[in-house]
């Protein structure tokens, strides 16, 4: 059984699924943004990103060349892979698993293999930000053509679901594939260095300490969390932004000299789950449009950590379970967001319990589960 997984770069939540496939199967991964790509500029971030952890061992892999003259993930025309149906037919693949249709080297792939050999699908779109009118009517026609050249489809929550059905997809051709990040990683005892971020920031030990990381970007709405921050009356609580973005200057501005906010550059993945364990609560508070899932939330709670999500999130539906592993609000009211701040923070040992349900609930979303779900189906598939 040989499987050919199209996917854009290598990325931390998906590098360990494909070493786990490469235990058990033939699979070879062909990386379609180029061979420049483990180094690539984000815009989300504004600087080049570089993972700090090995993500190409154990399993088989080729660069495609690409011939975009923009080359990047964000845009359709940004992955042209001229020689790469070549490349995957001259490797003899079973079978393709193909991550995201939005490529145009992507979907033609899927094209082509269409009843030639299973065409497998993992993406984790949903219908949280769709809008009813005569564009959504136009989309629904070709997101069905789209899906109509899949066999089977790898859905990672509720939400993305819910999204394959309405576009064509039938029970029988939709498996449950958990997203995860490596819970172990953020699990492990970091507790001497999370214990030194609160201390260089002036956070004394008994003080709550609320997060942000990532993107300071419209889409994930820091901005909201940190205007609702500064309308709580609880001098002993703090609240950290790490990474970077458009909206950093904003913030900062904003945040001016008030003590209770802090900041911190883009930490890479080997200094996150110190982060994590230095907060006390962690928060999303994205507004979309796209906020597909938030796989910072699976890290915050592998870390024993409660999370306060917006409802715009896609893995809201999932892994938050109210009173239990954190709170969900309603995206862009800020009212809401601060009601949900003032419980939360206002019983610290809630939050601890919280947090402790949080960290049991996610170990049911783990690779192993994510890579058994797609061998089941790969495995039955090829012995019929």
């Amino acid at each position: 059984m040989r499987l050919a997984i199209i996917t854009t770069h290598p990325i931390q939540y998906y590098a360990p699924v494909f070493k786990l496939l490469a235990d058990k199967i033939d699979v070879k991964v062909f990386y379609t943004w180029g061979n420049e790509a483990q180094e690539k500029f984000d815009p989300g971030f504004g600087k080049t990103i570089s993972w700090d952890i090995p993500l190409l061992d154990g399993y088989r892999y080729e660069w495609v060349k690409n011939t975009s003259p923009q080359p990047g993930s964000h845009h359709f025309k940004g992955i042209v892979n001229p020689g790469l149906i070549h490349q995957i037919k001259s490797w003899q693949a079973d079978a393709v698993l193909v991550y995201g249709w939005a490529y145009d080297s992507h979907l033609k792939v899927m094209r082509h293999f269409k009843n030639k050999i299973p065409v497998y699908f993992r993406g984790d779109s949903t219908l949280l930000d769709a809008k009813p009118g005569a564009k959504q009517l136009l989309r629904a026609v070709f997101l069905r053509w789209v899906y109509g050249h899949v066999d089977h489809a790898f859905y990672v929550g509720r939400n993305n679901g819910a999204y394959f059905k309405k576009y064509g997809l039938k029970d029988k051709q939709l498996t449950f594939a958990p997203h995860a990040i490596d819970n172990d990683r953020f699990a492990a005892e970091s507790g001497e260095e999370a214990s030194k971020i609160r201390s260089d920031l002036g956070i004394k030990p008994g003080d709550t300490l609320i997060l942000f990381a990532g993107k300071f970007e419209e889409k994930k709405s820091p901005y909201l969390l940190l205007n609702a921050f500064l309308t709580l009356d609880m001098p002993d609580t703090h609240l950290l932004f790490v990474g970077n973005g458009i909206l950093e200057e904003t913030l900062m501005t904003t945040a001016g000299k008030n003590n209770g906010v802090h900041f911190i550059n883009f930490q890479n993945q080997s200094a996150m789950p110190a982060i994590y364990q230095a907060c006390n609560l962690f928060c999303l508070p994205s507004q979309g449009p796209g906020e597909t899932w938030g796989l910072a939330v699976n890290e915050a709670m592998a870390a024993g950590r409660p999370v306060l999500v917006s409802d715009k999130c896609g893995c809201a539906a999932d892994l938050v379970r109210p009173a239990s592993t954190g709170e969900i609000f309603e995206a862009g009211n800020i009212a809401s967001l601060e009601k949900k701040l003032q419980v939360l923070v206002g019983d610290k040992d809630k939050l601890a319990i919280l947090g402790r349900n949080a960290k049991v609930e996610i170990t049911n979303w783990s690779f192993n589960k994510q890579a058994d779900a797609l061998l089941s189906i790969i495995n039955h598939r090829h012995a019929n």
